[in-house]
């Protein structure tokens, strides 16, 4: 299994005001096909987030349901075949990757185009400001269609959260398709750290584990962090926990940048500096296979990837969100205006790429290939919830109850989606890939700050990561 890392160097993470050329793995071409024969789509994907074929026999997914899944050509193969035998005309898909949003924005800057890209929430945010992307069509969204596995099957909870994420105005949800998603928290060896203490956003200071934790080389990640660690006693409290827009004053917390949260934020981040392992952006399964850490602040994805990893190695490792508050993040597909313009045809081919990886099959083999979780549950498919079963489940008697009925539930829908899982994985891998309905309770997304507010942390990160601020 495969997967991305979202972290950040020290460069990257302040070159959302700072433009520099950084390379993609293949350039988009400025070049609109001509050909009437065959549609030209550019695509723009983060590095490894698409099923790339070539599985092995013993991989083949069998499911209760009686389906079986293996992925044998690329995804974007399976999408051109695909395409021309539904809708009758030949698409050729120039697929390009990148390594952090600011290189695919960088890209984009210096003039390659793309009609097609997955930026997280807060580069979709900053897009939606510059004007730059596409609405999805009407068309998109009509569930009669039965191709659009997208509107039938996006996760009601996932949708919810992107029709309310708002920006200046506009509705996020109306500009972007959902991709992955998932939580921010810490993987952690039960055998050192206690449960309380990784629950606990303070645990990137606590003395206990000085020298044994790392945190992202991510100014973003780290200063939500921070954020978390300046009010997860007033969130904690009863009085907060009453209030009626609770969910409103939980994410206006988490993303306050003024002045002093910036500045009380470098000055904790500077303690932090102090008792962490590392700032890291990759080494952090290693150093836990290693010993050298007992903890990692990470993505949920990355998390299952790592607990999956070093099972190999005998060691089982847990992951925890901290009581009061975790980011809630995403990836989604947009469609950019200088790639795809008014040309009708390259849009319905982009919007019918979104499609085929949202057919529940598609969601599974890219979801076992990344390691991921997709926003899609399917609809009234039930194949990817019995994919999470194959993955999770448990008959032993010593099992628990696990409810996803947030996640899958649709309107009209009388399933029970409640499984059995071991009381590990309920802590572990299934609890990092599908978090607890009172997990996304405490949630909240992480806002695009704009651009002086970006130099203000980045400048801020800089000065912590480089200089002493004592």
């Amino acid at each position: 299994m495969i997967m991305k890392y979202k972290a950040f160097s020290i460069l990257f993470s302040i070159l959302l005001v700072i433009t520099l050329p950084l390379a993609l793995c293949s350039c988009g071409s400025k070049n609109n096909s001509s050909n009437n024969e065959e549609i030209v789509l550019r695509i723009a994907n983060w590095e490894e987030y698409l099923d790339e074929g070539d599985w092995d026999d013993d991989e083949e997914i069998k499911l209760e349901n009686g389906k079986k899944i293996i992925g044998r050509n690329t995804m974007i193969k399976d999408f051109e075949n695909w395409y021309e035998k539904t809708y009758h005309k030949k698409v050729k898909v120039e697929y390009s990757s990148f390594g952090t949003n600011e290189d695919m924005y960088n890209q984009l800057t210096i003039g390659d185009t793309y009609d097609l890209i997955c930026p997280s929430e807060y580069m979709i945010m900053k897009l939606l400001a510059e004007k730059k992307i596409l609405k999805y069509s009407d068309d998109f969204w009509d569930i009669s269609n039965s191709e659009n596995y997208y509107a039938k099957g996006v996760s009601p909870y996932i949708k919810k959260s992107l029709d309310q994420l708002r920006y200046h105005g506009q509705s996020v949800g109306d500009y972007t398709a959902g991709y992955m998603w998932g939580t921010l928290g810490y993987v952690y060896n039960p055998k050192y750290v206690s449960r309380k203490d990784a629950e606990d956003w303070g645990l990137l200071l606590n003395q206990k584990y000085h020298k044994k934790v790392t945190a992202k080389d991510s100014v973003r990640d780290c200063y939500f962090a921070v954020r978390g660690m300046q009010t997860q006693k007033q969130i904690l409290t009863d009085e907060f926990q009453k209030q009626a827009d609770y969910q409103k004053k939980l994410s206006a917390l988490l993303n306050d940048t003024s002045d002093q949260s910036i500045q009380s934020a470098g000055e904790i981040l500077s303690k932090m500096k102090d008792n962490v392992y590392s700032f890291e952006t990759d080494s952090g399964k290693s150093d836990l296979v290693s010993g050298k850490v007992v903890a990692n602040l990470q993505w949920s994805g990355d998390g299952v990837y790592s607990m999956q990893q070093v099972e190999e190695e005998g060691i089982k490792l847990r992951y925890a969100v901290p009581k009061a508050s975790t980011n809630l993040w995403f990836d989604g597909w947009c469609m950019l205006k200088d790639g795809i313009g008014k040309d009708k045809e390259k849009q319905q081919a982009a919007q019918a790429f979104v499609n085929y990886i949202s057919r529940p099959d598609n969601v599974v083999r890219n979801m076992y290939y990344v390691g991921y979780t997709s926003v899609i549950a399917g609809g009234k498919d039930q194949t990817i919830y019995n994919y999470i079963k194959y993955m999770y489940g448990s008959d032993d008697k010593k099992s628990v109850d696990y409810d996803l009925n947030y996640f899958f539930k649709q309107n009209g829908d009388n399933y029970n989606y409640v499984m059995k899982t071991s009381k590990e994985m309920s802590e572990g891998q299934l609890y990092a890939q599908y978090p607890t309905k009172d997990v996304m309770k405490r949630s909240a997304i992480m806002a695009y700050f704009g651009d002086q507010t970006n130099k203000k942390i980045s400048r801020m990160w800089i000065d912590m990561r480089c200089f002493s601020l004592k």
